[in-house]
């Protein structure tokens, strides 16, 4: 048992990041409330970070704030901020301001990010509805199956080469270079670099195949895993 009453330790959490480009309230309201429809066990209370670099120096964070907690979401920072006003609006709601991910991986590149990587993590073994992978600085390989509520995790690339039903995050550090190579394509959530599809934005053709996901000009895009 540890001699102080707490310990700090690093972690890694999902959380979606929700960029607003509009201030309307009911507007933004059912665009989130459909969002949740679509995947309601990873949006439904959901921790969420804003990001408010699509808005003007007039916005109204108060306003803004509290539409999106109408929703059930629970805001857990805010990154993008560009005006003082509005900053200062975010700080006084007791809410941190918040560097993203990409931003970070921009200066990790310069002072050789990439050549840090470990060794690649190997599962062997059935990845069960709420467990959690992380392969911290590295690729992740699985060569079982992974059922539907079950997240991997990766800073690298990700591989399964069984039956995917879960959540992949590849690039979890915001390398947007990593790729998710998946034998039997059935993702419930699928990012690199915190880009992401949804099961329903899945092309119909590639549902169940051997496919590849990559970012192409920041924007996801699939291929067969073998090209003709």
């Amino acid at each position: 048992m540890s001699k102080t009453p707490i310990d700090f330790k690093g972690s890694y959490f999902t959380l979606p990041v929700i960029y607003v480009y509009d201030v309307k309230p009911e507007e933004i309201r059912r665009a989130i409330e459909e969002k949740i429809k679509q995947a309601p066990k990873f949006f439904k209370n959901a921790p969420v970070v804003i990001n408010v670099s699509g808005l003007d120096r007039d916005s109204t964070w108060n306003i803004l704030s509290q539409t999106i907690i109408a929703t059930g979401l629970h805001i857990v920072g805010v990154c993008g901020c560009k005006y003082d006003k509005l900053k200062k609006a975010i700080l006084r709601s007791k809410l941190p301001l918040l560097t993203e991910g990409k931003m970070l991986n921009q200066d990790l590149s310069k002072i050789g990010y990439q050549s840090t990587l470990l060794k690649t993590r190997l599962i062997n073994t059935p990845v069960r509805s709420g467990q959690q992978i992380y392969a911290r600085n590295s690729d992740l390989i699985v060569t079982s199956n992974v059922s539907s509520g079950a997240e991997l995790i990766a800073d690298g690339n990700i591989h399964i080469y069984g039956m995917m039903q879960g959540r992949a995050l590849a690039g979890a550090s915001g390398d947007g270079q990593c790729q998710i190579f998946c034998t039997h394509f059935s993702l419930e959530l699928a990012s690199i670099a915190g880009q992401y599809w949804l099961s329903d934005q899945i092309p119909d053709a590639f549902l169940g195949k051997a496919a590849r996901l990559c970012l192409q000009n920041n924007t996801l895009t699939i291929h067969p895993l073998i090209s003709d």
